[in-house]
């Protein structure tokens, strides 16, 4: 029973689509604080220019 079990491959597809979502989902987390702050700046940064008028 095991044996059949361990050895069926039809769910693997659909795993490994999984762990590649959680992987992209993870990378994700780690990179958007830096990225926001990043966004956050230049969005302030041409705020600023279109307030001056420069």
């Amino acid at each position: 029973m095991f044996r059949k079990f361990f050895a069926d491959q039809r769910g693997v597809t659909a795993i490994e689509y999984v762990v590649i979502a959680a992987a992209l989902g993870v990378g994700l987390v780690i990179l958007m604080p830096g990225f926001s702050s990043q966004v956050a700046g230049q969005f302030s940064s041409l705020g600023s220019h279109i307030a001056s008028g420069k």
